[in-house]
């Protein structure tokens, strides 16, 4: 645990989930975002969604869209963002492109980045070159920027000759030979790097937009960010956002550093993919996707039935643990539990049994009424006519036996059809002579209940089997695949009450008539 406190500042905390719209949402993506509302939240913060959108080669239609519609979704609302301007508007970076431009020639001016000439084929040659010479990782660094084509090799008139004949060059930053750069992760403690790993990365591009690196340093700036909260994939990226807020002069506002773990594959072996989704049967998605340029549709959580509030504890605990042992949490109650401190270092697994378990509780948990509505659609659609009353009363029998909201309806939809089949392997084993007298003579006895009622007609069915001295096992499972044509299922009187007392009848009737013969 780092030795000192996630939030220092006496600045109003201000927060920012920036994700680029190159496709659909991920898991971790979620998870980021969450992790960054609940600090803010915390701490009586902003919340700020940031589209950074600075790679238009990699721009997808809908993309946008879809990551603000799966945050409405999941009730992580932002409070300044597209769509609710505040005062640090446009939240979109194509829209900020002109103030981008001066960052980079203040950094040009100091002498801490350069322009760069080079053609593609040029860089390629240069790789090839370094890899012949026994490098690992060719890169265009403090060394190989001696032999290039750029404002560092050529004279000044060829460098201005250049830009004025509107030759294509990037902007590289300039990281300095053999220093250590310091970072203070909220997560991980202190982090030291030497510069001599790093390489001069690109911080403008040919087209004129800013790369991530520059774009987001100036936009934290400028919007007065004072905790970045983002995915361990962004730390090897960190000691040259360090070395930019010294070289613009802003270090005195650097804010605070976290980099949160991966998810990974539920083995544990790698990242976590939409192919590990595909390949094992679980959306990696909180929506579903549509691919415009491909058709391929990726399945969501939301339409796969989930709960939002099971997707919320899902993520919340894929790297965090809360002080005591609770599992399930209110949006509050994980507002009041949350601290960077808790989050881990290592990636954490993806235990989609235990995504299920999350939904079952969630689902047990919500009231009839409200089961009953979300319910509804898959009634309608399976041709069941029933009154709402009568589908709280099956949402109340199979709430227990249901993982997803579907479920109640297609795990139960005995509750709705009488059966065209029944289960052999129960029949085979529990259908004695005399089963079917038996059978009619209980029948003929519950018929004549007057309450109908689960609890009535349990005792009358009870008192009926200990007068005829026979086991609840003697001739119920028989009654039961009568009814409804299954082995098991929720209780068989609170079965028979829901159904009523003609439909029982009838289905009892016809059932022996079907089965009769065929077991006596």
């Amino acid at each position: 645990m780092p030795p000192y406190s996630e939030c220092m500042s006496d600045k109003k905390v201000r927060v920012r989930f920036a994700p680029s719209p190159t496709g659909p949402l991920h898991l971790g993506g979620v998870r980021t975002a969450l992790y960054n509302y609940l600090f803010a939240r915390k701490h009586g913060g902003d919340f700020l969604l940031r589209i950074e959108d600075t790679d238009q080669t990699r721009y997808v239609p809908g993309a946008e869209e879809y990551i603000i519609e799966s945050l409405k979704w999941l009730g992580i609302m932002y409070d300044e963002g597209p769509g609710k301007e505040g005062e640090f508007a446009p939240y979109r970076q194509s829209e900020r492109k002109p103030m981008y431009r001066q960052y980079a020639e203040q950094l040009i001016e100091s002498g801490h980045a350069y322009y760069a000439f080079d053609t593609t084929e040029e860089l390629e040659t240069m790789r090839v070159n370094l890899q012949k010479a026994g490098s690992s990782s060719p890169s265009y660094n403090f060394i190989s920027r001696n032999s290039m084509k750029n404002s560092l090799t050529l004279p000044a008139d060829e460098v201005q000759r250049r830009i004025d004949n509107g030759d294509p060059y990037v902007i590289r930053i300039k990281i300095p030979r053999n220093e250590e750069v310091h970072l203070e992760d909220l997560v991980r403690g202190v982090v030291v790097v030497n510069t001599n790993t790093l390489d001069d990365k690109v911080l403008f591009k040919s087209d004129g937009m800013p790369t991530y690196h520059l774009a987001n340093i100036v936009d934290d700036y400028l919007m007065k960010i004072t905790h970045v909260i983002r995915g361990e994939e962004w730390l090897p990226s960190a000691p040259t956002h360090v070395l930019l807020y010294r070289f613009l002069g802003w270090e005195a506002d650097m804010p605070s550093f976290a980099h949160l773990p991966l998810i990974l594959k539920p083995d544990g072996n790698g990242k976590l993919s939409k192919r590990d989704g595909d390949r094992l049967g679980f959306p990696v998605f909180p929506l579903q996707w549509t691919d415009p340029n491909s058709g391929e549709v990726s399945s969501g959580y939301r339409e796969s039935g989930y709960f939002k509030e099971a997707v919320i504890n899902i993520l919340a605990l894929l790297g965090w643990h809360p002080t005591d042992n609770q599992e399930l949490f209110s949006l509050d109650e994980l507002v009041e539990a949350f601290s960077l401190e808790k989050v881990s270092k290592a990636g954490a697994k993806f235990d989609f049994e235990k995504a299920k378990w999350f939904n079952r509780e969630y689902l047990k948990s919500t009231p009839d009424k409200e089961l009953a509505e979300a319910v509804k659609p898959y009634a309608i659609a399976g041709g069941a006519d029933v009154s709402d009353e009568y589908l709280q009363g099956a949402c109340r029998l199979m709430k227990e036996r249901a993982t997803f909201i579907k479920d109640v309806f297609e795990k139960g939809r005995y509750l709705f059809f009488a059966p065209s089949a029944y289960d052999e392997n129960t029949l085979a084993k529990k259908w004695k002579p005399g089963t079917a007298d038996f059978i009619s003579q209980l029948l003929a006895d519950l018929s004549t209940d007057e309450a109908f009622t689960g609890a009535s007609l349990e005792s009358r069915g009870k008192a009926w089997l200990e007068a005829n001295k026979l086991g609840f096992g003697a001739i119920m499972p028989v009654f039961r695949v009568l009814l409804t044509g299954e082995g098991e299922g929720p209780a068989i009187f609170e079965i028979c009450a829901l159904l009523g007392k003609e439909e029982m009848k009838s289905r009892i009737e016809s059932g022996l008539s079907v089965c009769k013969s065929k077991y006596e």
